[in-house]
């Protein structure tokens, strides 16, 4: 998925099935998964033993990289919100993220996925989605 595909739907007609910005409770249930979400990878071992997402992480953006991270996924879940940010290969191009760490990323998303109580439908469609960028961000085996 390139964040240049993302666009803000029209408005539904009455009777058509609400899209999953709608069906996740819009953008103050996105926040929380978010900055749960944010959390998480800045404790998660497997992410701290790269030298160069270590050095990324400021403590003191950590604020601004959740806005971006929920605005990006308010934006591709279909919300009116917009992302303004980098292209994901442009920011993580320089972060060595292995598929090793791929994968403890998506551990933890399903993490907060499952905390939150999203249904397996929804659940699917975001990892699904999620699994679109990793070509972008995963740059080792």
């Amino acid at each position: 998925m390139n964040i240049q595909s993302i666009s803000v739907p029209s408005k539904k007609r009455e009777g058509e099935a609400a899209g999953l910005y709608v069906r996740l409770g819009g953008l103050y249930p996105i926040a929380r998964m978010v900055d749960e979400f944010i959390d998480r990878l800045v404790a998660n071992e497997t992410l701290n033993a790269n030298p160069a997402v270590v050095a990324a992480r400021d403590p003191a953006t950590r604020a601004g990289l959740k806005f971006h991270v929920t605005a990006f996924v308010a934006a591709a879940a279909g919300g009116p919100q917009a992302y303004t940010g980098r292209s994901m290969k442009e920011t993580h191009a320089r972060l060595n993220i292995s598929s090793r760490e791929w994968e403890a990323m998506l551990a933890e998303l399903r993490s907060v996925l499952y905390k939150f109580n999203v249904p397996d439908g929804e659940q699917g469609e975001i990892v699904s989605m999620i699994e679109g960028l990793r070509r972008d961000i995963v740059t080792r085996a």
